[in-house]
């Protein structure tokens, strides 16, 4: 008789902090090194689409009335209103990857990171920061996506979720890409060991 054993499900990793600290750079590249089952869950968004950005692939670009239903509908492990545009994650883009054990990464606001920890206690959240204050506002201009209104919109914010970090089970500095990408690494490589 063979016995099977539950699959142990993938870590859920929970990846937050201020605009212009570099998540979804870091990320990228984590995914990009290869080396674990991990994958990055794609947010639904308001928020117009950037140059370059792909519907499906970066975000899921959906209008108010659509966010709308999905919510009504409880499609969504968390969501939250952030610069005045809707983000939210799929609840589908979660679940179904975490049971074959792979792991997801959510990179979200602190709000969406407060609703995430309640409802999957075995996240495991990291909080992503830029070096200064002046890195941010840098990182922020130099996209050159960002009116002069939506760039003080996100560096107000930053200064209410900077004092957030401390919620966070880890914090990682973003002073120099290669080593903060390794610091992820090393802080989500246990979490797949048996």
């Amino acid at each position: 008789m063979t016995v099977s054993h539950p699959m142990t499900p993938g870590p859920l990793i929970i990846l937050s902090g201020p605009s212009g600290g570099g998540k979804s750079t870091v990320v990228r590249r984590l995914l990009a090194e290869g080396g674990l089952p991990l994958r990055l869950s794609v947010s639904a968004t308001t928020r117009p689409r950037r140059e370059g950005e792909r519907d499906g692939v970066d975000y899921y670009f959906w209008t108010r009335e659509r966010f709308a239903e999905q919510v009504a509908a409880g499609a969504f492990l968390e969501w939250a209103e952030y610069a005045g545009n809707l983000y939210g994650t799929l609840r589908s883009e979660v679940d179904g990857h975490r049971a074959r054990g792979v792991g997801v990464v959510l990179v979200i606001d602190v709000r969406g990171a407060e609703q995430v920890r309640r409802q999957c206690p075995d996240n495991v959240s990291i909080f992503l920061c830029a070096p200064s204050w002046e890195v941010y506002e840098q990182r922020l201009r130099q996209r050159h996506t960002e009116s002069e209104e939506s760039i003080a919109r996100r560096l107000a914010t930053a200064r209410a979720e900077l004092p957030r970090q401390r919620e966070y089970d880890h914090v990682v500095v973003n002073d120099e890409l290669g080593a903060a990408v390794a610091r992820l690494r090393g802080l989500i490589a246990p979490y797949f060991t048996t």
